[in-house]
């Protein structure tokens, strides 16, 4: 198939930080594994269970679940890490293991974990894949590469038991629509920065948040809120939401067309964070990422976006002005 490849029109363009309402409880809730040296949440299903990784005192990367206030690890039988990312509304949960250093491109092996079992999710023909999203018909997105992180790297779906993949090279799909037609990633073009895309029928539609110096897009919720992370111009790190509401519709019936906003950003920072990342995002708009604070620890973090009448959303910090989400 042929790579097309379009812009996303981010006509009239609007970048703000996500402000505050004082009337509600902070929606920032900050949350660490017990014990552990970093915790890095990537997935959230609508009920609210959490999936990620943390290291442990000894620097071992192992997976946690996160449902109803407890923690449980996760780890792949005899792998040296493990990396959950994606969790559907069943409770699958897939991610990524390595069993041993030193291969090529890291060694890493792509894994679904359902009712407890541990099934292989492998890109024939490839030697790394990674699975970072599954939605509740189990279709998984995310990339296989072989001995770069660029030109062999390809965004792939796996689904109803088929893969297929992205015929555009140094890309990854990292969230999906519920009927699978629509992806989210980044691509990076050697030698240029990475950009954020939404996909459909293998055409990509790019793009940047405004002024910024690199951008990933990392998941999408049915409502068209894509989460993600960009770089601004002096380095610092910051999570980020797009809203693209109907035109993600469609995009994913005539992808050709590209699309067309207005569009609006939203910056996420957590309080008094040195850099802030946005990973996931479920049906209700909350949101998961890390920060790192000023000592340098990595956190895990929610943000509970409240809603009022209409379905406009709020984000609360203590102590701020309001101000009503695109």
């Amino acid at each position: 198939m042929t790579r097309k490849m379009v812009w996303i029109i981010l006509a009239a363009a609007m970048a703000f930080p996500m402000a505050a309402t004082a009337q509600r409880q902070s929606a920032f809730t900050s949350f660490d594994v017990p014990g552990a040296a970093s915790t890095t949440p990537w997935g959230i299903n609508d009920d609210g269970a959490v999936v990620g990784m943390y290291a442990d005192s000894s620097g071992r990367t192992h997976g946690f679940l996160l449902q109803g206030g407890t923690f449980t690890t996760i780890d792949y039988p005899g792998a040296l890490m493990t990396g959950p990312a994606g969790i559907n509304n069943h409770g699958d949960i897939v991610g990524a293991h390595i069993d041993a250093m030193g291969l090529p491109g890291m060694g890493l092996r792509g894994f679904l974990l359902k009712q407890g079992t541990f099934t292989d999710v492998n890109y024939p023909g490839h030697l790394n894949t990674m699975p970072m999203r599954i939605n509740d018909n189990g279709q998984i997105v995310g990339c296989y590469h072989d001995t770069d992180f660029g030109p062999s790297m390809h965004g792939m779906m796996f689904s109803n038991g088929t893969f297929s993949a992205l015929s555009t090279p140094a890309s990854m799909n990292m969230g999906l629509l519920p009927g699978g037609g629509v992806t989210v990633g980044q691509y990076g073009a050697t030698g240029g920065p990475t950009r954020g895309f939404v996909a459909s029928a293998d055409t990509l539609a790019l793009f940047d948040f405004p002024f910024s110096i690199s951008t990933n897009a990392l998941d999408i919720n049915p409502s068209g809120e894509v989460v993600g992370v960009y770089t601004d111009a002096a380095k610092k790190t910051h999570g980020f939401l797009l809203r693209l509401g109907d035109a993600i519709d469609t995009f994913g019936v005539n992808p050709k067309i590209g699309m067309t906003g207005p569009f609006n950003f939203a910056t996420i920072d957590f309080p008094g964070a040195t850099s802030t990342d946005a990973y996931g995002i479920n049906s209700r708009g909350d949101v998961v990422g890390d920060y790192v604070d000023s000592a340098g620890k990595t956190h895990g973090y929610l943000l509970s976006r409240a809603r009022r009448p209409g379905g406009a959303a709020y984000q609360e910090t203590p102590g701020s002005a309001g101000k009503e989400l695109p």
